[in-house]
């Protein structure tokens, strides 16, 4: 029995091992098209011309802030750290897997709620908090970013914006990277990506979360009939695939199109190029793997205690 148990288990990983194998190298065979097409593209005059009209960025309005802000520094490590907790818990939950630790919200505690309180596994009770803390975090940034007149950084506010950032895109994908100074500004497809994922992806994670949750009200049929939890469900995954693809090519550019400087910038919030930034930087990526790997039932289950019914 247990030796069927074993063979099985791994016949099922050596699947999901090939697949993985199959669509890397579609997807290094795709990226060296694309570099190819790119660097074709710029040989034609017609292209060379649109590059040199619009090289990529556009004119910030007058009274824009230039240089990223402390405050902005710090929510950049913890938007990171939440989001890695949350693309965690959300693998673990979408597997389906029965929970090894069960919580239940203890009405003997604190206010009382009408009803019977609902049990909910532990991943999901560390998904549902880590989001209501990056939602907080969110909140907070877009409060500051419009009080600080930082907004003007990542939101378009000229048409020109859309060239731009095709030309920005040409030039990334052809491996000639455009001209860079985050300090200053952003260009075309940094400015949109940003707005795209503070602006819509987040928001739209965190609604379709909140449908899929134990905490959505099920006894609203108006409601539910206007957002269906299956509308909610084939949105949040690809919402998530749109932050981890994010994530990484961000993180690719900030190494490859000057390192020490962009992260001085982004952990130092100062235009210097030390390796002061990249320490902090090497620091933060220990508190994430740290957070990855004490996120486990045995532990979760004492923090849990502390506000409602745990077992398992």
């Amino acid at each position: 029995m247990h030796t069927t148990t074993r063979s099985d288990a791994t016949g099922s990983r050596r699947p999901r091992w090939r697949s993985v194998a199959l669509w890397s190298a579609v997807a290094l065979v795709a990226l060296v098209v694309v570099v190819l097409a790119a660097r074709w593209l710029r040989t034609l005059p017609a292209i060379d011309d649109f590059i040199v009209t619009y090289p990529g960025t556009s004119e910030l309005p007058e009274g824009a802030p230039i240089g990223i802000p402390l405050w902005l520094a710090w929510q950049h490590f913890l938007n990171a750290f939440f989001l890695v907790l949350l693309v965690k818990t959300g693998l673990v939950l979408r597997a389906k897997q029965r929970p090894k630790v069960f919580w239940r919200r203890d009405n003997t505690r604190g206010i009382r709620t009408a009803g019977a309180p609902r049990r909910i596994g532990i991943d999901l009770w560390l998904h549902l908090w880590v989001d209501a803390l990056w939602m907080l975090n969110g909140v907070v940034y877009v409060v500051l970013l419009f009080a600080t007149g930082a907004w003007m950084r990542i939101v378009p506010t000229s048409w020109d914006i859309v060239p731009n950032a095709i030309s920005a895109g040409l030039q990334y994908a052809s491996l000639d990277w455009p001209v860079h100074d985050g300090w200053a500004t952003y260009n075309g497809l940094q400015l949109l990506s940003y707005f795209a994922t503070v602006f819509i992806a987040a928001p739209l994670a965190f609604v379709t979360g909140l449908r899929l949750s134990s905490v959505w009200p099920q006894d609203a049929p108006r409601l539910n009939s206007v957002f269906p939890e299956r509308l909610a469900r084939a949105l949040h995954y690809p919402v998530m695939l749109y932050f981890l693809a994010f994530t990484a090519v961000h993180t690719v550019l900030v190494l490859a199109t000057g390192m020490l400087r962009n992260l001085d910038h982004m952990y130092l919030a100062r235009d210097t190029e030390t390796w002061l930034g990249f320490a902090v930087f090497a620091a933060s990526l220990v508190a994430m793997v740290a957070a990855w790997v004490l996120a486990r039932p045995a532990l979760l289950k004492r923090i849990a205690a502390r506000s409602g019914q745990t077992w398992g």
